[in-house]
């Protein structure tokens, strides 16, 4: 079926979080794993690694648990206490948002509903007020919080739910091509993100 004149491609913005509206200082860290001995992202690899990081972004262990399976997958590269501190520190790395794809996603709200998609810890709300952006989208869909994660697609299929449209209906904007490739299989409109100007093109056809 052929858009109406003036018709936006899409009913919903669908927008991860991390690497997208806010990113992460690891100079802290990386400062920490030099003085260690370690390569400067060792302990995000850890972290983040599949037997890793699903149980923390999946709601199914707590913040401190998670350090501590990171801890011990440092075992061996570390002494155990250095091991904690790399742990400690990836989890409290401070963050910033990006006013420019932040400016972005409001004024696209005036205009459909938005809903945030992230693989996040339970901290995710608690992160959004901190930054001034509790009041940003409709809805918040944390992979912590449903349990569910990207790639699968049942959390698309919430999102669309609560943004109260179809999935091929949704602009969905992840930096992962993996999460991209996936809301494409689903008929959502991706976008991989790089930077800003990528946010600014897709959602050119509100604007206009």
């Amino acid at each position: 079926m052929a858009e109406r004149p003036g018709r936006a491609p899409f009913d919903a913005v669908l927008c991860d979080v991390d690497n997208v509206i806010r990113s992460y200082d690891p100079s802290g860290l990386h400062a920490l794993e030099r003085a260690a001995g370690l390569a400067e992202g060792t302990t995000a690899k850890v972290a983040f690694a599949p037997e890793t990081g699903l149980p923390v972004l999946l709601g199914r262990v707590d913040l401190q648990e998670w350090v501590q399976a990171i801890a011990e997958g440092l075992a061996g590269l570390v002494p155990q206490a250095t091991a904690w501190d790399l742990g400690t520190a990836l989890l409290e790395s401070p963050f910033s948002a990006d006013e420019t794809v932040v400016s972005l996603l409001r004024r696209a709200r005036t205009r459909v509903p938005l809903v945030l998609v992230s693989n996040a810890t339970v901290r995710l709300e608690d992160d959004l007020t901190a930054l001034g952006l509790a009041d940003l989208a409709d809805e918040v869909v944390n992979s912590a919080r449903v349990g569910l994660a990207k790639p699968d697609p049942r959390i698309y299929r919430l999102a669309a739910d609560l943004a109260g449209t179809r999935p091929e209906r949704c602009l969905f904007i992840d930096d992962t091509e993996e999460n991209t490739e996936a809301a494409a299989a689903l008929g959502m409109q991706p976008v991989h993100y790089h930077t800003a100007a990528d946010l600014q093109r897709a959602l050119e056809p509100l604007f206009t």
